[in-house]
């Protein structure tokens, strides 16, 4: 007799990588929307949020903060500078390293932004408490994750969930 549903652990829905994923693209679809009337997509918006933090980092730092590599961010970081939100400057000491700022115009929007997580979060259905115990959650999967992602250990049979 064959399993159905999450009891199933070959089942898609009892996939936790398979769950994760069909939330970040509906996190994306709930975002694209939002960020349309500011002519952003959501890795831009990203980026943003880094430099709202701290300005005049390299792009291998900002890279490091969002998990992308120099391929992925390069293409995004010119099109933010195209459209006046970031400007690039060569580092003194070291010509090949470029520091990334942001413009008025980028530090602009972020005011214009401020409600784009609460409102988002709030689509969710989820309490602001359940949220942040969800993002906590995700954090120490994702650092759990990074740290294991090298090791070739058999994971235990009944770890699965």
């Amino acid at each position: 007799m064959s399993q159905t549903g999450r009891d199933d652990p070959q089942s898609l829905d009892s996939q936790l990588c398979f769950a994760v994923y069909a939330a970040a693209h509906a996190f994306g679809r709930a975002y694209r929307s939002l960020l349309a009337h500011h002519e952003l997509t959501y890795p831009q918006y990203l980026v943003l949020l880094v430099l709202w933090e701290e300005e005049g980092l390299s792009v291998k730092e900002i890279g490091s903060r969002l998990f992308l590599d120099s391929g992925t961010l390069t293409p995004l970081l010119k099109r933010l500078e195209a459209s006046g939100h970031v400007r690039r400057a060569r580092d003194r000491p070291d010509e090949r390293q470029v520091s990334i700022f942001l413009t008025d115009k980028g530090r602009g929007l972020k005011g214009k932004m401020d409600c784009l997580p609460h409102t988002v979060g709030g689509m969710t259905g989820m309490t602001l408490d359940e949220r942040r115990a969800l993002l906590d959650n995700l954090a120490m999967m994702r650092d759990e994750l990074h740290a294991r992602a090298g090791s070739t250990e058999v994971p235990a049979a009944n770890a699965s969930r």
